[in-house]
């Protein structure tokens, strides 16, 4: 059974490579893939998968995109990092979901439903137009300012405000354009999925970054970019092998 997994963090793709083996030695893994484009790219140059393991939150955009751009016919797992709008479309749709971080024994249950349709050799009956229709209705509402507390102080800092996120010493902040840091309640995963991702861009595990951000970028090894921050931080700003395609995508606004 060929299988295609489609996960902009290499960590989550390559653990769920290793529990699909884990639960089925016969299943192959035809590809990991990081982006909306490169998703579509792969799907007009191979023959369909017989089951796409899919995150909704791409590096370079919602996942959705992909539908509109090509015919999907495999069954489809989904991967979400609690996103409630996304997952009651679900329920509607009566669509498998995982949720992040991914258990062996729910990967398991998804895959024995696939495996009912699969030796049943019925196609999926997934009507994703109507999911994507059912989305729009449900479109999310990214995060538009953040309450900080730091000792006995409460403030409210707008999303605008924010240059960026990163991650120190398993401590999350938050820095402003005016030079600002504040500690964060958010981690950076739950940040992906509340953030406006046509504005903000995870380029490594430490930092996501916002667009007007960016003072300089450089080219590193690796056709990586280093990225120079406005307000400027000691950590390095590189953006990881498996994100600098999206990055560069996401910095032309492209789909």
């Amino acid at each position: 059974m060929n299988a295609l997994i489609i996960e902009d963090e290499e960590p989550s793709a390559t653990r769920l490579k290793k529990l699909l083996k884990e639960i089925d030695p016969g299943i192959h893994v035809l590809d990991k893939i990081v982006s909306v484009k490169s998703s579509v790219s792969w799907f007009r140059q191979h023959e369909m998968p017989d089951l796409i393991l899919l995150d909704i939150h791409l590096a370079d955009g919602q996942s959705f995109e992909i539908f509109k751009q090509v015919n999907i016919t495999a069954p489809v797992i989904f991967i979400t990092a609690y996103d409630e709008f996304a997952i009651q479309a679900f329920k509607v749709n009566s669509i498998d979901y995982l949720l992040k971080p991914i258990k062996k024994e729910e990967l398991e249950g998804g895959l024995k439903k696939f495996y009912t349709l699969y030796s049943a050799k019925e196609k999926s009956t997934t009507d994703f137009n109507k999911l994507l229709e059912t989305l729009k209705e449900q479109k999310p509402e990214y995060k538009k300012r953040f309450i900080i507390r730091y000792g006995d102080h409460i403030k409210t800092v707008n999303i605008e405000e924010v240059a960026y996120f990163y991650t120190q010493e398993k401590i999350n902040f938050l820095r402003t354009h005016d030079n600002k840091t504040y500690p964060l309640d958010f981690n950076l995963d739950k940040l992906e999925t509340i953030l406006d991702p046509g504005v903000f861009f995870r380029i490594n595990r430490q930092f996501i970054i916002g667009i007007h951000a960016i003072d300089q970028m450089f080219a590193f090894s690796k056709s990586r970019v280093k990225v120079k921050l406005k307000p400027s931080t000691d950590e390095d700003t590189i953006v990881s092998t498996e994100r600098s395609s999206a990055f560069k995508e996401w910095l032309g606004d492209e789909k």
